[in-house]
């Protein structure tokens, strides 16, 4: 219970101390002239690239866990076809060799005069800062969790803690239910959600259980994904696989003990319906950071407000911000992270040299839509909703070499390209079609 417990906090993401960077736990006061808040995948990416830019010494990060995870491969872990290990490493086998490892907890940001506060009470001046905090999980926004996890036949992709209870409950899967919710939040990776859904098709179908289970997907939304495109390819997967899809339905409650859920019609406020389940995967309520939202950065909402052309705070000139924390209209994803990178490192370059920033962010985002265990559709678009393939091929078509480059190569892309600032940039995939064609 101690474990679901920290369900409550959104952890961002990287083990013990080595040689290869130095790591901080002093009272006194510290001052460099590029602090980067988060060590996520944001954050370590960007810290890479700001100690070539401003040299190792110079640059810290303030990241409170001892480890770092490849998040997006979580939805196989949870399906059974990746272990969870294989997602994780630990922070001090990412962190940029010579950047300084500020081991504490954000607790508090002062743009106004450049200054964060860590949980242990340090604090610690900075001339540049780039927050990259993440999202936070809010499970306890839905009555009866996160205890409702020490149940069986319940899990979430979500969660460093949860993933593998969703395999144990697909594994232990006999008859009934098979429910998936979408929450009535922003999310990120909003494709997630229904990837556990195919996946959990596809094994009871080759486990013998098909015919006696019903897949249920509960969404907030009123679309079943939010480009068209790729849409309507999943409908025709729906319509293949006997599906069954209720859109503006939010999950609500969970009666762990009666292995019920409860959903409001968010067409009808008050109208609830309970659904016995088998097996449930929830997606969590999320939200902004939580030192982000009580801070001077934030928007009105609560999200770090920066510009989403150039990804510069828009109040305060040497704030600068990337991925899940922002207020960027675009999906919450590893590739607009890997997008954003190299766009925000360009427009760092130029300020220092008081310059204005020259290269816009179109909003690249993607979701390997996972739907089987050797198929993906791979949606790539923009702030538009436009597709920004790729490939030269039909990307809403289901593809073997697609998830073969979900599963396999974009881990190895991500830890040794992307954690090291060797990777990225407008449409990222892009790199890899070359370098197949060498």
């Amino acid at each position: 219970m101690a474990a679901l417990r920290r369900l409550r906090q959104c952890h961002p993401t990287g083990i013990p101390l080595s040689q290869f960077h130095t790591s901080s736990h002093a009272s006194a006061k510290q001052h460099y002239k590029m602090l980067v808040l988060g060590g996520g995948s944001g954050g370590i990416s960007m810290s890479a690239r700001m100690k070539r830019m401003f040299g190792a010494g110079n640059v810290a990060v303030v990241e409170p866990s001892e480890m770092h995870y490849y998040q997006p491969i979580w939805t196989l872990v949870g399906a059974g076809a990746k272990t969870l290990t294989s997602s994780g490493r630990s922070t001090a086998s990412v962190m940029p060799s010579g950047v300084k490892w500020v081991k504490s907890k954000v607790q508090e940001i002062n743009p106004d005069k450049n200054t964060v506060l860590t949980d242990d009470g340090t604090e610690i001046s900075y001339e540049y800062l780039i927050v990259a905090l993440g999202l936070q999980l809010h499970f306890e926004k839905i009555k009866g969790l996160p205890e409702g996890f020490d149940h069986p036949k319940i899990g979430s992709n979500y969660s460093v803690e949860t993933v593998g209870k969703t395999w144990k409950a697909l594994q232990d899967f006999k008859e009934g239910n098979a429910v998936f919710t979408f929450p009535n939040t922003p999310v990120k990776c909003a494709g997630a959600p229904q990837k556990i859904m195919y996946l959990t098709d596809a094994y009871l179908r080759k486990t013998g259980k098909r015919a006696k289970a019903n897949i249920i997907y509960n969404t907030s939304l009123p679309v079943l994904f939010g480009i068209q495109k790729y849409a309507d390819s999943l409908w025709e997967i729906v319509k293949q696989r006997d599906l069954q899809i209720n859109m503006r339905q939010n999950l609500i409650e969970v009666r762990a003990d009666k292995q019920e859920a409860v959903f409001e019609n968010l067409d009808k406020p008050g109208e609830t319906k309970v659904f016995q389940y088998e097996m449930l995967h929830v997606t969590p309520p999320m939200g902004p950071n939580l030192v982000v939202k009580g801070s001077q950065l934030a928007d009105e909402v609560g999200w770090l407000d920066i510009s989403k052309d150039n990804l510069q705070h828009n109040r305060y000139p040497n704030v600068f911000g990337i991925g899940d924390c922002t207020n960027l209209p675009t999906a919450k994803t590893g590739a607009a992270v890997a997008a954003q990178s190299a766009i925000l490192n360009r427009t760092i370059s130029r300020v220092l040299k008081n310059e204005k920033p020259d290269r816009t962010y179109d909003g690249y985002t993607s979701c390997p839509l996972v739907t089987s265990y050797n198929t993906v559709i791979l949606a790539e678009f923009d702030y538009n909703g436009q597709p920004l393939e790729t490939f030269p091929v039909n990307q809403a078509k289901e593809s073997r070499i697609m998830y073969h480059m979900k599963a396999d190569v974009m881990p190895h892309l991500y830890w040794h390209g992307l954690l090291r600032g060797l990777w990225g940039g407008p449409a990222p995939y892009r790199k890899i079609l070359h370098l197949g064609m060498k």
